[in-house]
């Protein structure tokens, strides 16, 4: 089977996060499958495009702004030629869709090439009521239901969507995110567990950008520095506007050499900081399904969020996460009580793995993918 997806953007520093990860994850999967995949996208880096991400191939554009307004007023003029070449051999065209110009010239493209496409969302498809938005839906949710399917997270972005496009809309089917096995199995959390090299550094992870809540880890570090004054705690991430009020809080607080900024990681780096940290803190509300929670459980990384997270309720069934009200407050707990005991550390490691590998494993998400994929597909692949 020939597989296309569309992410909107691939960067050195992850800055798109989430879609790009999933889409890089079905596709390796895919390929790993006997599957010919391709991903195609704008690139953004200090350095030219990679010809792969890991082992998908990748097609590319340098990404220019043509419109304000962050992500969505990116694209280059070629990459539609690029889309309209890679569609026409596929299959199957899967289009991780944001309200952005990558993703209406990609299913202006597929509608026009006659090809059968699914949709996947993200989180990034919500009501809105601006008029700029209103004016752009006004193209954009007419191709959208043009899917044949249309990919969603949890129960509360299928209501969003529905809202969206509407009683004739495609079929909303759940799909979770699934991440990638580590290397060493059970043994290897377990001994991540242990680790002491992993010292005392709570982490945040993710773009500043202002429901990613940087500047409440802040104030969460303020207060866990008072109970643990050996514990230290890094912000990594590309800056979307919150940085200037992070770095004045710190000073406020005078935690200069306490909490520090570490800048935009790449997937690798991001990885080796998950490996590092005694524990992952994700202050974010309303996050449909955070990638960054499995690869920091993934790498036997304790998990702190907030109960507005869509995986949430699940993470706290299983013991596999510590959920809180998101305050500053109920987060310095959860951290102190994880940095404070080991015994409930090694036993949230131990859950977040389970967790990993019986329900957002990308080998099982990637199962329910092919079987989406073959109904649509006139003539099924090997």
């Amino acid at each position: 089977m020939r597989v296309v997806h569309v992410v909107t953007l691939v960067s050195d520093d992850g800055a798109y996060g989430g879609p790009t990860s999933v889409a890089a994850g079905h596709l390796e999967e895919c390929a790993a499958r006997g599957h010919e995949v391709t991903l195609v996208s704008l690139w953004r880096g200090r350095s030219p495009a990679p010809a792969h991400i890991g082992t998908v191939p990748l097609r590319t554009r340098p990404a220019r702004s043509l419109l304000p307004g962050g992500f969505s007023g990116l694209m280059h003029p070629l990459l539609v030629r690029d889309m309209w070449q890679s569609m026409g051999r596929a299959d199957v065209v899967h289009i991780h869709a944001g309200r952005d110009l990558v993703s209406m010239a990609a299913l202006a493209v597929a509608a026009l090439r006659r090809k059968r496409f699914v949709a996947q969302t993200h989180g990034m498809v919500q009501p809105r009521r601006a008029a700029v938005v209103r004016l752009f839906d006004r193209l954009y949710v007419p191709l959208l239901r043009r899917a044949r399917g249309c990919l969603v997270l949890t129960e509360h972005e299928r209501r969003a969507v529905a809202e969206v496009i509407g009683a004739d809309g495609p079929p909303l089917v759940t799909l979770p995110n699934g991440v990638r096995p580590g290397r060493g199995g059970e043994a290897d959390h377990r001994r991540e567990a242990e680790d002491p090299r992993r010292g005392r550094e709570v982490i945040f992870l993710a773009r500043l950008h202002p429901r990613k809540r940087p500047e409440v880890f802040v104030e969460m570090a303020a207060l866990v520095h008072r109970t643990l004054p050996d514990a230290r705690f890094t912000l990594y991430g590309a800056d979307e506007g919150m940085l200037p009020t992070v770095l004045r809080l710190i000073a406020a607080h005078g935690l200069e050499g306490i909490v520090s900024y570490g800048g935009a990681l790449g997937h690798a780096e991001a990885l080796e900081a998950y490996a590092r940290a005694a524990v992952y803190v994700l202050p974010s509300v309303d996050e449909p399904f955070p990638m960054t929670v499995m690869e920091a459980l993934q790498a036997g990384t304790p998990v702190v969020c907030t109960d507005s997270c869509g995986i949430a309720d699940e993470l706290a069934r299983r013991g596999a996460a510590v959920v809180t009200d998101g305050s500053a407050w109920e987060l310095a707990e959860a951290v102190c009580g994880v940095l404070a005991d080991d015994t409930k550390r090694g036993a949230l490691v131990e859950a977040g793995h389970r967790a990993v590998a019986e329900a957002f494993s990308v080998h099982a998400v990637t199962d329910q993918l092919e079987a989406i994929y073959r109904d649509m597909c006139p003539t099924p692949g090997p």
